[in-house]
């Protein structure tokens, strides 16, 4: 009884369902439950960036080869654009044969809100955003925790550090130091990740309450759907192809899913699914090009929902669309997608740029998802999460970057427990 009351994944259930309750009966505790809830989020973005620059340095400069760095960079990318693809073309299919927007009545939204999120959309350029990945001052993006730049500045540093030969293993003996000091740090950090979970939950819950929630049943109800065939099938045929398991991979990632669930946020988990990449066999060195990359560049949840959310507008509105403007659909979402990655409420962001390029309806209409967009971050978050996941060990496996005897020993039942009390 003891072990299952100290075990975390039993802990964020508990804490999971607590939120909900107190969500429910207490809803004037949202206030402070958002309070904790970034406070567990914040604590776990003060370790994002060291983490990702020391990972990033310490592979590229034991690998030394920048070739290699740029092969497994590009594989990275090609890979994260035909599986996103895949996603919204499994959205745009759901969406049309499971109708969610037809005959729905929903009340109109909060305009004034979206007027943030649609200023912010006008300013969304792919150019820009591509020059935004080098950084005119490394602290800055350090500070506001720029995941691509500080990514693009560790390229290059681990490069400059792999051509100081002998001189510079006094300096990667100290960075490998460091970076075991930062993921004790973590260990400590995802203790409170129970508390994280239930804040989290009671502040969606209490916030926007389940009542919110029926007239947009069916349309939650696709998204999820959605995530779940994405996963099962389209995910589940690729590990299958690469030849290793889907449902050991989730067995061995549980607790991530479960934190993902409560937080609704899949950054608080990126440095441990870091280590749990490394741990499950795959290089230091592609963990830490293709993780990050993936969190901007890999959002197959995100993807699926953004393309769902415009059909449904399109149904609730009485807009026809035909073949061609879905396709159209289809290509403006393989570029916006991507185009606010990292943005405070980039789905709403990207959802109105998409609109503003299409000029299919008013930006203005995405305002009834306002109270269910919450709801349906958790399939996004967890389905992004899990897709990173596999892309890591997809392109490790291209490179032969991965260990298959750590894989077979981390994916047994006693390791998989041995390794949540080692890491948490």
């Amino acid at each position: 009884m003891k072990s299952v009351l100290s075990n975390l994944t039993f802990q964020v259930l508990v804490a999971i369902a607590l939120g909900i309750l107190v969500g429910v009966f207490y809803p004037g505790f949202s206030s402070y439950a958002e309070l904790i809830s970034k406070s567990f989020i914040n604590m776990i973005s003060m370790l994002i960036a060291p983490i990702i620059f020391f990972t990033i340095v310490l592979g590229i400069a034991h690998m030394g080869d920048m070739k290699k760095v740029g092969r497994v960079g590009g594989k990275a990318l090609l890979y994260f654009e035909i599986v996103t693809t895949l996603a919204i073309a499994i959205g745009l299919f759901v969406a049309n044969v499971l109708k969610p927007g037809v005959g729905v009545k929903v009340p109109e939204g909060d305009v004034a809100k979206i007027a943030t999120y649609t200023a912010q959309a006008g300013e969304i350029n792919w150019l820009e955003f591509i020059a935004h990945i080098i950084p005119k001052n490394i602290f800055e993006a350090f500070t506001k925790g720029e995941i691509l730049q500080i990514l693009f500045f560790a390229i290059l540093f681990g490069y400059g550090l792999s051509k100081l030969g002998d001189k510079g293993q006094s300096l990667l003996s100290t960075f490998d130091k460091i970076s075991k000091v930062l993921f004790n740090i973590m260990k400590v950090v995802m203790r409170v990740a129970p508390v994280g979970a239930f804040g989290g939950m009671a502040f969606s819950v209490g916030k926007y309450g389940l009542g919110t929630l029926l007239p947009m049943m069916k349309l939650m109800g696709s998204v999820y759907l959605t995530c779940f065939l994405f996963i099962f099938v389209v995910l589940h045929a690729i590990c299958h192809y690469y030849k290793f398991s889907l449902w050991q991979y989730l067995k061995y990632i549980r607790q991530e899913i479960l934190i993902v669930l409560g937080t609704s946020s899949s950054e608080s988990v990126l440095p441990s699914m870091m280590k749990k990449m490394e741990d499950i066999g795959c290089d230091k060195s592609v963990v830490g090009l293709v993780i990050p990359t993936g969190y901007s560049f890999n959002l197959d949840g995100t993807a699926i929902y953004l393309a769902m959310a415009v059909i449904f507008l399109t149904q609730v509105f009485n807009i026809d669309l035909s073949l061609g403007e879905q396709l159209s659909i289809m290509a403006v979402l393989m570029v916006t997608s991507k185009g606010a990655a990292g943005v405070t409420g980039s789905g709403f962001i990207v959802l109105a740029s998409t609109l503003t390029a299409l000029k299919i309806m008013p930006v203005e209409h995405i305002a009834i998802l306002l109270g269910v967009d919450r709801f349906m971050s958790e399939a996004r978050a967890i389905t992004n999460m899990i897709g990173n996941g596999i892309a890591t060990i997809v392109i490790a496996k291209s490179e032969n970057e991965f260990d298959q005897e750590k894989y077979l020993k981390a994916i047994q039942p006693a390791a998989i427990e041995k390794a949540e009390e080692d890491h948490f």
